[in-house]
């Protein structure tokens, strides 16, 4: 057995003595102690390597960073107590082996990336109690390992991969996900206060204190949004070494005085449970639902799709039939957005306000090509990811001008904010888009359209194909 166990801990570093105030401290003595007992849980385990799972080490949109080398270092200086000092060995057998099978296999992980040794608060503030733990005794190596912008099963995946290597080398290993839960648990705290704060702490404690992480996924990203929480996708990953295995969990604490949540929570692995194979079983329902979308997708979405395909297997773009049972397809001319997501996350957007081709079509074939390789906010689409992605196709009626916010609706219409040459446009009906006055933030946002500068607004309707 290569997995001895896993913690799931906060790091606030005002719980670091040199750092927090005495009162501070005392206001979280439950935290406190939790995080002893965890420390001493994974000392009495006794791992070859300490995996630490980090928010606030480098983070790529589309890449696992794993840190490279043999050996980092790292104080608190940037919170008052630089002589709070670290220096760890880094398993650099184990992070090669990973990133020469992520490599083998196109999986989005490796040590390419930031090289410089220095170790951040979320690996900090856990190293503090598990140094205390240890005492004179020999302390393991550490892998240590960021998050991404890519979907939450591919962290659960990650995990999966990870534990299967340290397996095949011989490592006995225990993981530290480091994550605190929501920032917005008190309209006095840092951040403020949402009703999602306090919900998500309330589910996510459910979820992790009975082990159920196959719930993880059921969080959508608008609600972890809104929560501002921070372990998340760690939390995800570490699950990931459970799959397959039946697992004790223990969740020792949890409050939030200051109005960013902690907690702590103990997990064993037990014997092999086929039920528990969440890795099998959610890609039998990706697959499930992919093919379910297939089979219902109408002509627009079915020729998005088709653009893409040809577009990245073959890269070139296709030609629009011109035999279609929607005749508007080939006969009318309008602005099109086309959408791609994969596992519930956006995967590339780009559209047209006004037609710049003869047809739909064509519109269609344009602005899917556009989204799957075009789209700056992220690389291009992968052979690999074709089966995975959903596609949504807007039909946009020709701009109006409205004279007044109070004739938008952001679930009725769009919004395009101008001023100038900045154009700024946001679809209706948006996760999280919930207000007019967000709708038009957001898209002054994406203009770069200034508080105070003068704007016009424009308003349309859509028809969406999904």
């Amino acid at each position: 057995m290569s997995l001895l166990n896993a913690v799931m801990v906060p790091h606030p570093p005002l719980i670091i003595p040199a750092v927090g105030s005495r009162e501070d401290r005392k206001i979280i003595q439950a935290t406190t102690d939790a995080y002893k007992k965890a420390a001493a849980f994974i000392h009495e385990a006794a791992p070859d390597t300490l995996i630490v799972i980090s928010p606030h080490t480098v983070m790529y949109r589309d890449w696992f960073h794993i840190s490279p080398g043999d050996w980092a270092e790292g104080d608190f200086e940037n919170f008052g107590a630089p002589e709070i000092r670290f220096e760890v060995d880094y398993d650099e057998e184990l992070s090669d082996v990973i990133t020469y099978r992520a490599s083998d296999m196109r999986f989005p992980a490796g040590t390419m990336g930031e090289k410089a040794a220095w170790l951040d608060h979320g690996t900090m503030v856990p190293l503090y109690f598990l140094k205390e733990a240890y005492g004179d005794d020999p302390f393991p190596a550490i892998l240590r390992v960021g998050l991404s912008g890519r979907p939450l099963f591919d962290h659960y995946y990650l995990g999966v991969l990870i534990n299967g290597l340290a397996e095949e080398l011989g490592r006995n290993i225990s993981v530290v996900s480091s994550g605190d839960l929501s920032h917005k648990l008190l309209e006095s705290g840092p951040y403020g206060f949402d009703p999602a704060g306090p919900e998500y702490d309330r589910q996510i404690m459910d979820v992790m204190g009975a082990a159920d992480f196959g719930k993880l996924f059921e969080f959508s990203e608008s609600f972890c949004d809104n929560a501002a929480e921070c372990g998340h996708r760690a939390f995800t990953m570490m699950a990931g070494f459970f799959d397959g295995r039946q697992v004790k969990a223990e969740a020792l604490s949890h409050e939030g005085p200051f109005g960013v949540g902690y907690g702590v929570c103990l997990f064993t692995p037990g014997d092999t449970d086929p039920e528990r194979d969440f890795l099998e079983g959610e890609l039998r329902r990706q697959d499930e639902k992919l093919q379910e979308l297939r089979a219902h997708e109408d002509e627009y979405v079915s020729l998005a799709r088709n653009a893409v395909e040809t577009y990245v297997k073959e890269q070139k773009s296709m030609l629009c039939p011109r035999m279609t049972e929607d005749r508007d397809l080939v006969e009318l001319r309008s602005g099109v957005f086309v959408s791609l997501h994969m596992d519930g996350q956006l995967r590339g957007c780009i559209g047209t306000i006004d037609p710049q081709t003869d047809c739909i079509g064509e519109e269609i074939i344009l602005n899917a090509v556009n989204a799957c390789s075009r789209d700056p906010r992220f690389p291009a689409v992968s052979e690999e990811e074709l089966p995975y992605l959903e596609y949504k196709v807007d039909v946009l009626t020709e701009p109006e001008p409205v004279l007044s916010a109070d004739l938008l609706d952001p679930v009725k219409y769009g919004v395009v904010v101008t001023s100038g040459e900045k154009l700024g446009l946001l679809l209706p009906d948006l996760d999280g888009v919930d207000t007019v006055e967000k709708q038009i933030a957001i898209a002054k946002q994406k203009a770069g359209i200034n508080d105070g500068e003068e704007c016009f607004l424009h308003r349309f309707t859509v028809i969406r194909h999904s």
